[in-house]
C-alpha cells in the first residue's frame, strides 16, 4: 500500500485473511481497496464489499478477549486460546459466542463431549443463534448422532429453507440414517443449484473458483451416498467429477482409491503426483493424495513406489495428529488393574438384561465388516454402523479436570476405577440409554450389531451395563492386520495407524487386554479369526450363530447378496463372494516392514 501497488496489496491482504480470518486491520484495508477497485465489475465489487463489511462487523462486535482467542485458534495455539476463553467465560457465563468458541476449540482437540455440552447449553440460552445450531449440527453428524442431527437441521431449514449448506447437511444426515435415496436426491438438488449459480457467474465474467470447489464437495458427498447404497459405478463417476472441478481435491482421489476396486489411469497418477508438489496445498489434501498414489502403484504391483507413497502420507498424518501410543498402553493397564474378577462377581448382574446388541470389536481392517455382513444377512439381525455410544459413555465416566483450565487433560483416572464405586442403579440405566439411543439405527429385527472396533477397550463396561450382550472379537494375523491399517487413511480417529511402530504396539496392547477379558469374563467373548473364515466359511458362520443363540440360515453364507447401506472402507469387498488374495498381501512389502515386525516381536 505504501508503494501504491494496490493489486499486490489486495492479493497480500486476501492471502492474510485466508490464513487467519480474524485480522481486523487486513479486513479494513480490503474493504477500502474493494470500494475503490476499478478491476471489479459491479456485482463482484458489491459481493466483496459485503463480505469484508460483514466480517469486519462480526470481529469488531467480539470482546477483545474473544478476538484474541480467535486469532490464537487460527495460529494453532489451541491450549492458550482455551485458557483465555475459559477465563472469559468464568466472568461471562452466559456469553453464547464465547461458548461457541470454546466448543470449536474442544472439537479441534477432539474433546467432543465437552463441545457437545457447550453447544447444547448455548442453544438453551439463545435458541435463535444460527451459528451455534450449525456448529451443533456438524458435531452431531461427526459423532454419528444422526437422529439428534435430524432435529437440528430441520430447525435450521425452517429458518433458512434455501440455505444450500443446510440442505447438504440434511443429505448427510439422511445418509447416516440409511435413507440414501432421499439423500441422493438432495445432493443432486444442491449440485444443480450450485452449477446454475456457477454458470451465471461465468456469464458475468466473475470468478468461479470458489463455486467450483463447493460443487466438487457436493459431488464428493453424493459419491459417498451412492457408494453406501452399493451403486459403485455412479459413485465413481461422482468422485471423478469432483476432481475434474477441483484438480487438487485430495479427498476425491482418495475416495476413488478407497472403493478398493477402482484402478487409476496414467493421467490420474500424473495429476496426483503433480499436485503433491504444490507447496500451498493443504495438509489434508496432500495426505489423501499420497495414500491414493500408494494404492495406484500397489494395483500396478510397483510395491517400492507404493510403500514410499504410503510412508510419506503416514509420516505427514502422524506428525500432524500428535498421537502418543504410551497413553493407550496406560489405558489398557488401567482396565486390567480395575476390571477384576471381583468387580464382575460383585456387580456383574446389575445391568439391563436385554439380549439385543452384538458387539464386533478388534482392530480396524481385521475383517469386522465381513462378520457384520454375514450376521446382518440373518433375518433376526440388523446391521447398523460403527456406533459411538459406548465410547461416549466411557468419556463421560472418565470426566474432565475442570480446575486445570485445559480440556485436553483428563482427571486422575476416574474411569474405570469408578466402576466399583458408582451407584449400582446406574448400570441398568446406562444399558437402557444405550438401547434407546441406538434404536434409530435399527429396523425390525430383535438383534442388532455395533461394530465400533475400539470398543474392545470397554468390554468390562459393556458387561456391567448389558450382561446379556454378545461380543465377537474379529481377529486377523498381526502382519496382515497391521499393514492393512497402515495403508488405510481413516476418516476419523485410529491415530495409532500412521506409524508402523505405533500400530504394532497397539496390536500387542489389544492382545494383552483381550487375554485379560477372557480371564475375568469367560464365555462373554467369541474370537473369530479372519483366516479361518476365509478357509472354512460355513464352520465359522455356524460358530457365530450358535454363540449368538441364532438358528442357522443359508443367507448368511450368501452374505454378498444382502442389500444394505455400508459405510466402511470394506463396503465393496463384502458385496463380493469371499476371496483369499488379500490374506498375504503384506508380503509384497516385507522388505520395508522391519519396524512393524520389531514392534510385534516377530524378528
Amino acid at each position: 500500500m505504501a508503494l501504491n501497488d494496490v493489486t499486490k496489496a489486495k492479493h497480500a491482504f486476501e492471502n492474510a485473511v485466508k490464513l487467519n480470518p480474524c485480522l481486523v486491520a487486513s479486513w479494513q484495508e480490503l474493504l477500502e481497496i474493494y470500494r475503490k477497485c476499478p478491476q471489479l465489475n459491479n456485482i463482484e465489487q458489491q459481493d466483496k464489499i459485503q463480505l469484508a463489511a460483514n466480517q469486519l462487523a462480526k470481529l469488531k462486535s467480539l470482546p477483545p478477549a474473544l478476538l484474541a482467542v480467535t486469532e490464537l485458534m487460527h495460529e494453532g495455539k489451541l491450549l492458550k486460546a482455551e485458557q483465555i476463553c475459559r477465563h472469559f467465560l468464568q466472568n461471562n457465563k452466559r456469553h453464547v459466542d464465547g461458548m461457541c468458541l470454546l466448543a470449536e476449540i474442544g472439537i479441534e482437540l477432539k474433546i467432543y463431549d465437552d463441545a457437545e455440552f457447550l453447544l447444547a447449553s448455548a442453544l438453551e440460552l439463545e435458541p435463535q443463534h444460527i451459528q451455534a445450531r450449525s456448529h451443533y449440527l456438524n458435531l452431531l453428524i461427526r459423532l454419528g448422532k444422526f437422529k439428534a442431527a435430524e432435529q437440528q437441521v430441520t430447525i435450521l431449514l425452517e429458518a433458512q429453507p434455501d440455505n444450500l449448506s443446510f440442505n447438504v447437511a440434511k443429505a448427510n444426515v439422511l445418509t447416516g440414517l440409511g435413507q440414501t435415496d432421499k439423500a441422493i436426491a438432495l445432493f443432486e438438488f444442491a449440485i444443480k443449484q450450485s452449477e446454475t449459480l456457477m454458470n451465471a457467474n461465468a456469464a458475468e465474467r466473475m470468478p468461479i473458483e470458489n463455486n467450483q470447489q463447493q460443487v466438487a464437495g457436493f459431488y464428493l458427498q453424493l459419491g459417498h451416498a451412492l457408494k453406501a447404497k452399493g451403486e459403485i459405478d455412479n459413485a465413481v463417476a461422482a468422485y471423478q467429477k469432483a476432481y475434474q472441478l477441483n484438480p487438487s481435491f485430495g479427498d476425491a482421489f482418495w475416495s476413488l482409491a478407497n472403493t478398493k476396486t477402482y484402478r487409476f489411469n496414467d493421467d490420474e497418477i500424473s495429476q496426483m503426483q503433480t499436485q503433491q508438489t504444490n507447496n500451498e496445498l493443504p495438509l489434508v489434501d496432500k495426505v489423501q493424495l499420497y495414500f491414493a498414489t500408494g494404492k495406484a502403484f500397489e494395483d500396478r504391483k510397483n510395491y517400492d513406489q507404493a510403500f514410499k507413497a504410503y510412508q510419506d502420507g503416514n509420516a505427514l498424518q502422524h506428525a500432524h495428529n500428535g498421537f502418543d501410543i504410551a497413553k493407550l498402553e496406560q489405558q489398557v493397564e488401567e482396565q486390567i488393574k480395575y476390571c477384576t474378577k471381583a468387580l464382575f462377581e460383585n456387580r456383574g448382574n446389575l445391568g439391563l438384561n436385554a439380549p439385543d446388541p452384538i458387539f464386533i470389536v478388534g482392530l480396524p481392517r481385521a475383517g469386522s465388516t465381513l462378520l457384520e455382513q454375514i450376521l446382518a444377512s440373518h433375518s433376526q439381525v440388523d446391521g447398523t454402523m460403527e456406533l459411538h455410544n459406548i465410547l461416549g459413555l466411557a468419556a463421560r465416566l472418565r470426566g474432565r479436570n475442570t480446575n486445570s483450565g485445559n480440556t485436553s487433560q483428563t482427571a486422575v483416572s476416574q474411569y474405570p476405577k469408578n466402576l466399583a464405586e458408582i451407584n449400582p442403579e446406574y448400570f441398568a440405566r446406562f444399558g437402557q440409554q444405550f438401547i434407546d439411543e441406538t434404536q434409530v439405527y435399527r429396523e425390525q429385527a430383535p438383534r442388532f450389531i455395533d461394530k465400533m472396533p475400539n470398543n474392545f477397550l470397554h468390554l468390562g463396561l459393556i458387561k456391567l451395563i448389558l450382561p446379556n450382550a454378545k461380543i465377537i472379537d474379529a481377529r486377523r494375523s498381526p502382519m496382515a492386520c497391521c499393514f492393512s491399517g497402515f495403508k488405510q487413511l481413516f476418516a476419523e480417529g485410529q491415530e495409532f495407524s500412521y506409524s508402523l511402530d505405533d500400530i504394532g504396539r497397539y496390536y500387542q496392547a489389544y492382545l494383552k487386554l483381550m487375554r485379560h477379558w477372557q480371564d475375568v469374563i469367560p464365555g462373554f467373548i467369541l474370537t473369530v479369526k479372519h483366516e479361518d473364515v476365509v478357509e472354512d466359511l460355513e464352520t465359522e458362520v455356524r460358530r457365530m450363530l450358535d454363540f449368538c443363540g441364532l438358528e442357522f440360515e443359508p443367507a448368511c453364507l450368501e452374505f454378498h447378496k444382502t442389500k444394505r447401506t455400508i459405510k466402511t472402507p470394506s463396503s465393496e469387498q463384502v458385496r463380493q463372494p469371499i476371496y483369499k488374495s488379500a490374506t498375504e498381501q503384506w508380503r509384497y512389502f516385507e522388505p520395508h516392514l522391519g519396524p512393524l515386525k520389531a514392534a510385534l516381536n516377530l524378528n
